[in-house]
């Protein structure tokens, strides 16, 4: 019985040792953390100003008239005949449609159109009875005040109309434009010339013609315009969605967006890879695009290694193993992480 205490106080001292040379082991053993990586590089970027927008008849310039036009009637009536469908091409002066207005109807107003032209070429009377007989016929008739494409007609013979009715819409379809209302806060940098891409498929792109000076009180919005290039497949009263350039940046260095991240002091900083160790570096962040962000920092170029996922609240100098989408693990000391 002497002999067996030694024995067991000997092997209970053994087996102490042996457990404080595994924890020591096992602190000295460094944590290695699985990551993605992507590497930097020099990108064109662009900020831009999002909006939705309607397509629409361009209006008027200092060169052309606006590119639509709601028909009234030019004197109360009734429709005696329409020209014209909907769709239908029409020149600049066609007649669509003629009225009858109390004892005259638009056949006998060109009758006597035709009379007074005679007799003036003949001088049997005055330009002043020219003048009043076309300008009778002129009330009887509703003649397209510009070339396009007849978008609606209203009205049908036999129909009663008065100086308020709107009988007809022609439109020109190869003079388009865009209207949008963008919120004030965000129109601070806009002004004619600034690119614009209209986001249908495929995208169509212009620049802004026009931006109010005015905010709309109503809504708090400021009304842009561009104009559209001729035959596009775009059509009047289509909703699109936009966005404007407001900058560009050119040979800005950029990273992956998911690499930037903010450390416990609210500051950017990605995970720079060297070797098998991944340390973070703090950057100054510009224009987002297309999963890309504009950094700058004086240590960092173009083709630089930096941790994509698993980059936030990485420890300085983590050991790091690299399993990117593949799923294969790979050593950071490959020549693609130096």
């Amino acid at each position: 019985m002497k002999r067996i205490f030694p024995c067991l106080i000997a092997a209970i001292i053994a087996a102490g040792c042996a457990k404080h040379d595994e924890t020591a082991a096992d602190e000295a053993t460094p944590t290695v953390v699985s990551v993605q990586t992507g590497a930097l590089k020099l990108a064109t970027l662009h900020r831009y100003v999002q909006g939705y927008g309607t397509v629409e008849p361009a209006p008027a310039t200092t060169e052309q008239p606006a590119a639509g036009a709601q028909l009234a009637a030019p004197s109360a009536g009734v429709v005696a005949k329409v020209n014209v469908l909907e769709g239908r091409h029409v020149e600049k002066g066609d007649v669509l449609m003629e009225l009858n207005s109390g004892t005259m109807t638009a056949e006998n107003a060109e009758q006597e159109v035709a009379r007074q032209k005679k007799l003036y070429a003949q001088e049997n009377t005055s330009l002043k009875n020219l003048q009043n007989a076309e300008a009778q016929l002129a009330l009887l008739r509703v003649t397209a005040p510009l070339s396009g494409t007849v978008a609606r007609v209203n009205v049908k013979p036999g129909q009663a109309v008065d100086l308020t009715t709107v009988v007809a819409e022609v439109m020109d379809l190869n003079r388009l434009a865009v209207s949008a209302e963008i919120p004030a806060a965000e129109a601070s940098d806009l002004k004619s010339g600034n690119p614009v891409e209209v986001l249908t498929e495929p995208p169509v792109t212009t620049e802004l013609l026009f931006v109010s000076p005015n905010v709309d009180k109503n809504n708090g919005t400021i009304l842009v315009r561009a104009l559209l290039s001729a035959g596009g497949a775009l059509r009047p009263g289509q909703f699109v969605s936009l966005r404007i350039v407001t900058a560009v940046h050119t040979n800005s260095l950029a990273a992956p967006s998911e690499s930037v991240v903010t450390d416990e002091s609210g500051k950017s900083v990605v995970a720079l890879v060297k070797g098998d160790e991944a340390a973070q570096r703090p950057v100054q962040t510009g224009l987002r695009e297309n999963g890309w962000v504009e950094i700058a920092a004086p240590e960092l170029k173009a083709g630089d290694i930096v941790v994509t996922v698993g980059a936030y609240g990485l420890p300085e100098k983590t050991k790091i193993s690299v399993r990117n989408s593949s799923g294969d693990e790979t050593s950071t000391n490959s020549s693609n992480a130096k």
